[in-house]
């Protein structure tokens, strides 16, 4: 396969799984699981957040939520194939978004048929 000198190598496993908007702040997911964002998932999202350095959200449209608050997240219209917006206020915070983002692509370890 011809790969042009200039071309940016990218990484296809994290190109599938998250895409990046408007800066690296801020990533897209979708709830592969069948029970959808419940509180397991919500208290493990909340757990992984708080070693945040800054404030991170779960984005459903004009809906913001605390990313370390169980109760916030579960005001999130979490169903199955609903895409979500995971955003961090620092740069600080790039890998806890990408922590986050490989949670949602498991399914949150649980099965995704259901």
């Amino acid at each position: 396969m011809y790969q042009a000198k200039n071309e940016t190598n990218i990484n296809l496993k994290s190109t599938l799984k998250i895409t990046e908007l408007n800066n690296n702040k801020i990533r897209k997911v979708i709830i592969r699981n069948g029970l959808g964002l419940h509180a397991r998932p919500a208290a493990m999202i909340a757990k992984i957040t708080r070693n945040a350095q800054s404030n991170v959200w779960i984005v459903d449209g004009d809906n913001r939520a605390d990313a370390s608050s169980v109760i916030d997240i579960l005001t999130i219209n979490g169903k199955k194939g609903k895409t979500l917006i995971l955003e961090a206020d620092s740069q600080n915070d790039i890998q806890l978004l990408d922590t986050l983002a490989d949670f949602f692509q498991s399914g949150f370890g649980e099965d995704t048929d259901e």
